[in-house]
């Protein structure tokens, strides 16, 4: 029987229903539940999760010395004091997530081995009838629910992006995607080719155990090194300050710094990219940081890694990972040959290449009997989109922690559906007002603004933005604090049901 057979059988077979459902038991997931139950309590809700556990990417990725590359006093709940240091590896973030969960009792709500692959609305039901298979037993279930709350992430978890180069079947090594990484991959006395220079690349490189690791880059990254450690925690802590007023009062100082920095970025960005570098220099010098850590863009118009304690930096220092700035030429047998004439021997190459926009989680989706083009909807905030009914979607921030938007998210959509119920609204679906009609539509994000990668390869898949804040994802947490919690739920922009 294949999937959409089974599929079919189970229409026909009860459901549950819920007065919520929630995609995704990741940071934002988790946090959407948390919320629910403590702003809504009279809700019924379900979490689905495709994994065997919680954790979302902290779960599936498996990589070297994986680990968050924003601080955990921002990255972590506001609700849950945070009392590590201040990058985090995956594992102490799995535990993190953990205790809210036990904490909370949220685990009798969280489904696992759950893979939903449909998505139905009915305007005449008011409701979404959601389409899953049971990953372990192959069954498919269906689900019913008033709202959904799309907490699943923005790429898909299943592969990673790796070019096509010429010849990479010539390779008689491994070619290995950090997103994959496999369990029983032995890398010890072997030599490593890391294709990259972002985030993931600089926690693989000085975490990884090998005979030598070169990093391959196109083009140089922006870093920032410094302590794993934060010098305001650890003196409100000598002072035996409660760990609550320590999480608050410590978020609150980075949140500040990362918005003058922020704004620094775009104002004075020659300022901020000698900072930047100076701090390079200190390990690598002048010559070192000039060819291979200077890029060409601006700070911020692509995401800045953070680097504990200056590892990779101490890596390249020490001689046990080198650098190289060049351009792919070919794969052959026994490594890769550069467009400069280099030769670049490995036993393993990881293409630490980025990730594929999956904005839907590979949901297919059908509004009324008809096949949903995300891409052609305007988007409400970043987290409603017209014509999508009784849905709300976390997408977090390029420049701050993801999870600072899920919080605020999640008070919104409490906020909204209790209005729902005072009123008695069974739909709401975002619309353009009167004063929209004209308003011009451009892409999701302006690449002079940001443009990784991924985003770029991926823009068509995301809805469009006007260019009042209304209609666009802004990406500044500091004025979507105060913003987001006065949205006017009788706005026009709103059409209730």
């Amino acid at each position: 029987m294949t999937v959409m057979e089974a599929l079919e059988r189970e229409k026909t077979a009860a459901s549950e229903h819920f007065d919520v459902l929630i995609v995704g038991a990741g940071i934002s997931g988790i946090a959407g539940a948390y919320h629910l139950q403590q702003q809504c309590p009279g809700k019924s809700y379900v979490v689905l999760e495709t994994q065997h556990s919680f954790g979302g990417t902290w779960l599936t990725h498996r990589y070297p010395g994986i680990r968050s590359d924003s601080d955990l006093y921002t990255f972590g709940y506001r609700f849950k004091p945070w009392v590590g240091p201040p990058i985090a590896t995956a594992q102490e973030i799995l535990n993190y997530m953990g205790e809210v969960i036990t904490d909370n009792d949220l685990g009798k709500h969280i489904r696992y081995h759950h893979k939903i692959k449909r998505a139905i609305w009915s305007s005449k039901d008011k409701t979404w009838s959601i389409d899953a298979i049971q990953t372990e037993t192959g069954g498919a279930k269906r689900f019913t629910t008033n709202f959904l709350w799309m907490c699943q992430g923005y790429y898909n978890h299943d592969e990673g992006y790796t070019p096509e180069w010429p010849a990479m079947a010539d390779f008689k090594g491994k070619v290995v995607h950090p997103q994959t990484w496999p369990k029983d991959l032995e890398t010890k006395d072997k030599n490593v080719v890391v294709i990259g220079s972002g985030a993931t690349a600089a926690t693989i490189i000085p975490n990884i155990d090998c005979k030598h690791v070169t990093m391959l880059q196109r083009s140089p990254t922006f870093f920032r090194a410094a302590r794993n450690a934060i010098e305001l925690a650890d003196t409100l802590r000598q002072l035996q300050v409660d760990e609550t007023w320590v999480h608050e009062i410590v978020r609150r100082k980075i949140l500040f710094d990362q918005d003058a920095f922020t704004h620094m970025a775009r104002n004075e960005p020659d300022k901020v990219k000698n900072e930047l570098l100076s701090v390079a220099k200190t390990y690598l010098g002048e010559d070192n940081v000039a060819k291979h850590f200077t890029p060409t863009y601006r700070p911020w118009r692509q995401r800045i890694a953070f680097i504990p304690d200056g590892d990779l930096f101490q890596a390249i220092k020490t001689g046990k990972a080198s650098v190289v700035t060049d351009e792919i030429e070919k794969f052959d047998a026994q490594g890769i040959q550069l467009k400069s004439g280099k030769h670049l021997d490995a036993d393993i190459i990881v293409t630490a290449t980025g990730f594929h926009l999956s904005p839907l989680g590979g949901i297919d989706f059908v509004i009324d009997g008809k096949p949903l083009d995300f891409g052609a909807s305007v988007t409400y905030r970043g987290m409603m989109f017209t014509g999508v009914p009784n849905m709300v979607w976390v997408f977090g921030y390029f420049r701050a922690s993801w999870t600072l938007r899920a919080d605020l998210v999640s008070d919104f959509v409490c906020r909204l559906l209790n209005h729902m119920q005072d009123t008695g609204a069974k739909q709401i679906v975002p619309a353009l007002r009167e004063i929209d009609k004209d308003m011009p539509l451009t892409p999701w994000m302006d690449p002079e603004d940001f443009n990784p990668g991924y985003l770029m390869r991926g823009m068509h898949l995301l809805p469009q933005r006007g260019d009042k804040r209304e209609w666009q994802h802004s990406q500044d947490y500091w004025r979507e604090k105060d913003e987001i919690p006065k949205i006017d739920l009788e706005d026009a922009a709103f059409v209730y049901n």
